[in-house]
């Protein structure tokens, strides 16, 4: 399969026109991939056009590809949202990254209760820009013509409010219903939010603000994820469930 990479100025190109590759991802074709000339190699903007061409130039600060053919993927609907909470070490990350492979379309980082990472000040930018750069790596591996928008974090409170206008499903251990058993209809255009959280999990009273506000309490099997495998492993049954898979 041939390598894909991203530039944000592909937009307007058209069969036989040239995409100029350059700062880092001409860095990472031609010096971490290795990139030939004549190699074929796609490139999208990650608002669904895709590029199928050939290498006509390498460089360390500059790789040149031919367009052969144009390709625009429209934006998946419903939208499937990552709702995760902060976690410490890299287990947030990890959920980010697998989650962006499996095709989420949306990330909402979560300042839970119990989050022991807490994102505050100028760690806020920080945070979602470090998320930002793991969506998008992960979403060139995958192939994926939309990378995943990944919003600033959100209260407790500012996601119930959510709760109201999406299709919520939060995924708790000891939920009667199994996510495997729900229903999702996939003319139904509002987003499916799949809320993840922390290590300690969620605590009771935010279940309670969620599920009063309209979300369905939904667990996974008879054993308890990680905040890093839970995420993914439910947007696994949530693309079936759309016919995505």
């Amino acid at each position: 399969m041939a390598l894909h990479f991203l530039t944000e100025d592909a937009g307007a190109a058209r069969p036989g026109d040239v995409v100029r590759l350059t700062g880092a991802e001409a860095h990472h074709a031609a010096a971490v991939r290795r990139i030939r000339v004549g190699e074929g190699v796609t490139v999208g903007d990650g608002r669904g056009l895709w590029l199928t061409g050939t290498v006509t130039s390498v460089a360390p600060k500059e790789v040149v590809v031919e367009v052969v053919e144009r390709a625009e993927h429209p934006q998946p609907s419903p939208r499937t949202v990552l709702v995760q909470a902060l976690a410490k070490g890299d287990r947030d990350e990890l959920a980010v990254q697998a989650a962006t492979e499996l095709g989420v379309d949306a990330i909402l980082p979560w300042q839970a209760g119990r989050s022991v990472s807490r994102w505050e000040g100028a760690k806020v930018a920080k945070g979602v820009a470090r998320w930002e750069s793991i969506a998008r790596e992960a979403a060139k591996q995958a192939h994926r013509p939309w990378l995943p928008e990944v919003a600033d974090p959100v209260t407790t409170r500012q996601l119930v409010a959510q709760a109201e206008s999406a299709r919520m499903l939060v995924l708790e251990p000891t939920a009667s219903a199994a996510l495997s058993g729900v229903e999702l209809d996939a003319s139904d255009i509002r987003d499916v939010l799949l809320v993840v959280g922390p290590e300690g999990g969620i605590a009771l009273e935010e279940l309670d603000l969620l599920q009063g506000a309209g979300a369905a309490l939904v667990r996974l099997g008879d054993t308890v994820l990680r905040t890093s495998t839970a995420g993914p492993a439910a947007l696994a049954l949530v693309n079936r469930a759309l016919g995505r898979w």
